[in-house]
């Protein structure tokens, strides 16, 4: 398993200076874009080992009698129930999501913000939704020529006609469920009000990749890569920077192409751009915070590898194309990553050619790798999963946690009663019987304690497993990928 290579108290401690230290530098108002997963970065924690998911909102919390947080959502994803892949669902339900998890770390939720708003009737339904449940909601509309028609955009007619948020905090953070929600445009918004008022706010970009002090090729910057291909974007070098201070940096393509409007829109808004820059416009410290370079790298080639996989069978699946599989694919040779370097894929993948069967393989904390076969009771993940917690507890493969009997009438219930084809015993299934075998039998319950160690393992299935035997594995923690193809040669799946 990956060895520590990431500070995450040394990153709490320099993040939140650093904000408070680009605070200070305007007139005690920051409007801060928060990009990225603020609870749960779980690609940050994967490939800066020691980093802690929630990080960013612990950092936070250190400032939270400064911060005040604004939540951008665009009405055309209202409008269009956009869902958030991740978490299954829509935008909309992810605002209340976010205010309640916010609120739950003592930070303020100042208001809402609806941007590109055009009269949606959904938009409408939620704003009424949001009053109603005691929030500030304000209006954004689109401006014609955005974001290049600089003229229109910084003048009455433009930002000056969105809704001025009120905020009383020196720290405003604009966050949203997603990206294309409107952040940027919040901040500039409210640049403009500001400057009209006569407060000289500033404006600040928070995104942990790509690490502006790691070189272009480091293994971590193309994990970042690898986990945007989908949207065609790329890592590249900061010319602004570079001509401005004769320093390399890295940056995302996109806010290297928009910084000369920004610059623009800054100078008509504040008399002067105050940055020379996009690179000078982060604040992220993550790069400072590495203490093992090496480690660091190992595990953005995991990522890579893990991306790529997660392509092959997004791709048989019909969820993605060729383009990004051969992305995913040029980015494995950049990173010097192979699926070699993952030994539960060789694993699994001979225990299936032994069996002529699906076959699951464990990669354990300390490096040994369990596998599972298909059986007539249990699925190969199942089968997988209870030899990987036997082995943790010290009890012999022999050893049956479950009894064979009580598996039976669970197939039955599975088949006669709820209509499934697979009478084998699933993931969740399984551990739903050891959990009852454990109230009984002292040697399950030893192997049902070892459940928390599976959390950061590795996993490889040789065929792409059911929705729900996902789902077990992501809620374990544990890291999956699949050969892409299916057990059957049905054109259903489920």
């Amino acid at each position: 398993m990956n060895r520590i290579g990431f500070d995450n108290d040394k990153y709490l401690e320099m993040q939140s200076a650093h904000i408070k230290e680009r605070i200070s530098q305007f007139d005690n108002k920051l409007y801060l874009e928060f990009g990225g997963k603020l609870f749960d970065d779980y690609h940050a924690s994967r490939v800066l080992p020691g980093f802690a998911p929630d990080s960013k909102i612990r950092m936070l919390t250190q400032l939270k009698d400064s911060v005040e947080v604004i939540i951008a959502i665009c009405a055309s994803d209202i409008e269009k129930n956009k869902v958030r892949g991740d978490l299954g669902i829509t935008y909309d339900v992810d605002v209340l999501r976010l205010i309640d998890a916010f609120r739950g770390q003592g930070l303020f939720v100042g208001s809402v913000v609806i941007t590109q708003y055009a009269g949606q009737p959904a938009a409408d339904a939620f704003k009424r939704r949001m009053e109603h449940l005691g929030l500030r909601v304000y209006l954004h509309y689109p401006i014609a020529g955005y974001p290049h028609n600089i003229p229109l955009i910084v003048s009455d007619e433009g930002y000056g006609k969105n809704e001025y948020v009120e905020t009383t905090r020196p720290l405003a953070v604009v966050t949203a469920p997603g990206p294309g929600s409107g952040k940027m445009a919040v901040c500039l918004s409210q640049l403009y009000h500001e400057y009209k008022r006569g407060v000289k706010a500033g404006y600040a970009k928070f995104e942990t990749f790509p690490i502006w002090n790691l070189p272009l090729q480091h293994p971590v910057n193309l994990a970042y890569e690898a986990a945007t291909a989908d949207l065609g974007d790329v890592n590249v070098i900061d010319p602004f920077h570079l001509q401005a201070y004769g320093k390399t940096t890295v940056n995302y393509n996109r806010d290297v192409e928009i910084f000369p409007v920004l610059s623009a829109m800054f100078e008509k808004i504040m008399g002067e751009c105050p940055y020379k820059s996009p690179t000078d416009m982060g604040v992220n410290m993550a790069g400072n915070c590495i203490f093992d370079d090496e480690a660091v790298q190992d595990a953005a080639r995991q990522e890579i590898i893990r991306r790529y996989y997660n392509g092959l069978s997004d791709r048989r699946q019909g969820k993605a194309d060729d383009s990004l599989v051969y992305k995913l694919e040029l980015l494995m040779q950049q990173a010097k990553a192979s699926a070699a370097q993952r030994p539960v894929i060789a694993a699994s993948l001979q225990v299936a050619e032994e069996t002529g069967n699906p076959a699951f393989a464990i990669e354990l904390p300390d490096g040994q790798v369990v596998t599972g076969k298909t059986t007539e009771l249990l699925g190969a993940c199942s089968a997988a999963l209870l030899n990987a917690l036997k082995v943790l507890a010290g009890i012999e493969h022999e050893y049956h946690l479950i009894s064979p009997e009580a598996l039976t009438p669970i197939q039955t219930v599975k088949v006669k009663h709820l209509g499934s084809n697979n009478p084998r015993i699933h993931s969740d299934e399984t551990l739903i019987a050891l959990a009852i075998s454990a109230a009984a039998d002292p040697v399950a319950a030893k192997a049902l304690a070892q459940l928390s160690k599976l959390r950061g393992c590795e996993a490889h299935s040789t065929v792409i497993l059911s929705q729900v035997d996902n789902s077990t594995y992501s809620k374990l923690g544990m890291h999956l990928t699949t050969e892409p193809q299916y057990e059957t040669n049905k054109l259903y799946h489920r």
